[in-house]
């Protein structure tokens, strides 16, 4: 009598697994599963208003859109003919830091000197108080914060253009700051005397 309940509790159990393992084996991530209750931002359109997604017109720019006439090689060209339209102000210097501090910092660092949190993980990129950055135009820098150069990539969707000189004033206080020019040491030396 015992032999035949422990049969039949054994083809419970057995049946009970074969039971989950074979719902197991059907609930497989390959097929959408079923969705009883669908949230109203995954509703399918009724009038998915397509219409307005007609191609601009040949020849027309964006309302306050300048196209950026220089090509990607031609960096001497800008750097001849584009002039910073910012005044230093305290302002403008405050604007261009938090810029700076933005979209910099993590490759150039605080101090401008290279040593941004990317270093230990990618190829450190140049220091901008190098003697060849120095020399720069800011018409050339604003080409390479916009088209960008070697490891640096085009900054020109993340920066408006008003940023990218603010930002450049800002890199050239940097610049004062650690290798000050001779007129900046006699404006000093005034500014002390004067106190």
């Amino acid at each position: 009598m015992s032999g035949g309940g422990s049969k039949k509790n054994f083809m419970k159990i057995f049946l009970f697994n074969l039971f989950f393992v074979g719902i197991m084996v059907a609930c497989s991530s390959e097929k959408p599963t079923y969705e009883y209750m669908p949230d109203m931002m995954d509703s399918p359109a009724v009038k998915a208003q397509k219409e307005t997604m007609r191609s601009p017109v040949a020849g027309t720019l964006p309302r306050n859109y300048v196209p950026y006439p220089y090509g990607v090689e031609e960096g001497d060209l800008a750097g001849q003919q584009l002039k910073n339209p910012l005044s230093i102000s305290r302002e403008t210097l405050t604007y261009g830091k938090d810029r700076f501090n933005t979209y910099c910092m993590v490759c150039h660092g605080a101090d401008g000197k290279g040593q941004g949190s990317i270093v230990p993980k990618f190829p450190m990129p140049p220091s901008l108080h190098s003697e060849k950055v120095r020399q720069w135009t800011d018409g050339r820098i604003f080409h390479v914060i916009t088209q960008g150069q070697n490891l640096m990539s085009s900054y020109a969707t993340q920066i408006k253009p008003e940023e990218r000189w603010a930002l450049i004033l800002y890199m050239r206080a940097l610049q004062r700051a650690v290798a000050p020019k001779d007129s900046d040491i006699e404006a000093y030396k005034k500014y002390l005397q004067s106190q």
